[in-house]
């Protein structure tokens, strides 16, 4: 699984960019990880639930700690990705991640 796949990077990539406090545009390092994690078979599946995980615990902080630094990069998931592949998230929580995000989103 060497070559490129466009869907799978621009997924990863729209994925990335729709969540709050993340660049406007993928940098060309953001899109060869994405690129990576597709050679590396990483299910698109897998690397939705990290992003959404990683940012809800973000939004999730308390509001008496100092805001955390925008995200630069792709990168930054990581190791979010890794911890959900050694301990992969129970059936349909991704569905709740998803609500989640969407009702935090709306306040």
């Amino acid at each position: 699984m060497s070559a490129e796949n466009p869907t799978y990077v621009a997924a990863v990539l729209t994925l990335y960019l729709d969540l709050p406090d993340t660049p406007l545009r993928p940098s060309p390092l953001d899109q060869s990880l994405a690129n990576r994690l597709h050679q590396q078979a990483v299910s698109l599946a897998l690397v939705e639930s990290a992003l959404l995980l990683a940012t809800l615990r973000r939004v999730s902080r308390p509001s008496e700690l100092p805001p955390l630094p925008k995200i630069r990069s792709l990168a930054y998931f990581l190791p979010v990705i890794a911890e959900l592949q050694h301990a992969p998230l129970p059936d349909g929580y991704l569905d709740y991640l998803r609500l989640k995000l969407r009702k935090l989103s709306q306040t």
